[in-house]
């Protein structure tokens, strides 16, 4: 299904997710330019705009129509992309514009935190502007491919209305109206995965010295790290009931570092990653809860002692 320019659904035909309804999208960094190529590459009517000149040359070959100012693109669609550089830059693009935003619908894909999503959906809801945030799972080249994921809440509507649209980035998940729930599940999500790749680049320094090669350590990391992640399930149900005295886990008595932060300073490099997780550890084996499961290590993270540093 497709939606017509009065948003009711009807069949395209073709299967190709096609509409006729014209799509603006503003700011063609990677990301953007990954966007409006997979709207073009459907058929969609898309007008691009970029700050600085040149961005749209490519698209425009491929059948996008790039316009002069942000107001032309803004004008040229009822529903207008934004991924731009961060939340000051779309207050920047689109204040002076909320007058010919009035009525329209704005996809903001830009990374913000999930109160300045809340704030820009305030500023949109003064302006008559359907708002729904979003944060994309994904690098440019997966745009469109197995894979991509973006993340969506505010205006139900507004999801609804263009979902199959949305649906050509990738998987669409929607988290409801509050629109800064997009934002928190974008950068938790983020978090977990610099935090294990910060783990992983730990893992290559130390052996480095050894004459092992990332390529070469990364061969034995990926399916190692892979299978581990079986354990989130595991510890979730810890985590959500609650008790960190089921049997069967590794407590952190067991789980202390130590050893890791020995052969890390005595092979040369950086303990900063591991001394973190230590930290933790540490925090909540001098609170009595040392025979208690790892996954208690989420009260450290959850209630952040005050003005302690971590113990390695």
């Amino acid at each position: 299904m497709t939606t017509d320019g009065n948003g009711n659904g009807n069949d395209s035909g073709n299967g190709s997710g096609r509409s006729d309804e014209r799509v603006s999208v503003l700011g063609l960094g990677a990301m953007g330019s990954a966007l409006a190529d997979a709207l073009v590459k459907a058929g969609h009517a898309t007008t691009v705009w970029n700050r600085s000149p040149g961005k749209a040359d490519g698209l425009v070959a491929r059948g996008a129509e790039a316009a002069a100012t942000a107001g032309d693109a803004v004008r040229a669609g009822r529903l207008v992309i934004v991924c731009l550089l961060d939340h000051a830059s779309v207050h920047e693009v689109l204040d002076p514009l909320s007058r010919e935003l009035a009525g329209r619908a704005l996809v903001n894909v830009t990374t913000t935190s999930p109160e300045q999503s809340r704030e820009l959906a305030a500023w949109a809801d003064r302006a008559g502007i359907a708002y729904l945030d979003g944060g994309i799972m994904a690098v440019p080249q997966m745009i469109g491919e197995p894979g991509s994921s973006v993340l969506y809440s505010g205006s139900a509507d507004v999801f609804r209305r263009y979902e199959p649209l949305l649906d050509l980035w990738g998987t669409s998940t929607y988290f409801g109206e509050d629109p800064g729930l997009a934002s928190l599940y974008d950068l938790a999500l983020l978090a977990s995965m610099y935090v294990m790749f910060a783990g992983f680049m730990h893992g290559a320094a130390m052996v480095a010295p050894a004459g092992v090669t990332a390529g070469e350590f990364a061969a034995m990391a990926a399916p190692w790290l892979t299978a581990m992640t079986g354990s989130f399930r595991e510890y979730a149900e810890v985590i959500d009931g609650g008790d960190y005295t089921v049997e069967g886990q590794q407590s952190l008595e067991f789980s202390d570092l130590g050893d890791i932060l020995t052969a890390s300073s005595d092979q040369g490099v950086g303990t900063e990653a591991v001394a973190m997780v230590q930290g933790l550890i540490r925090r909540q084996i001098d609170a009595g809860h040392g025979a208690e499961g790892f996954a208690r290590i989420f009260e450290s993270i959850r209630r952040p002692a005050q003005g302690v540093s971590p113990r390695t």
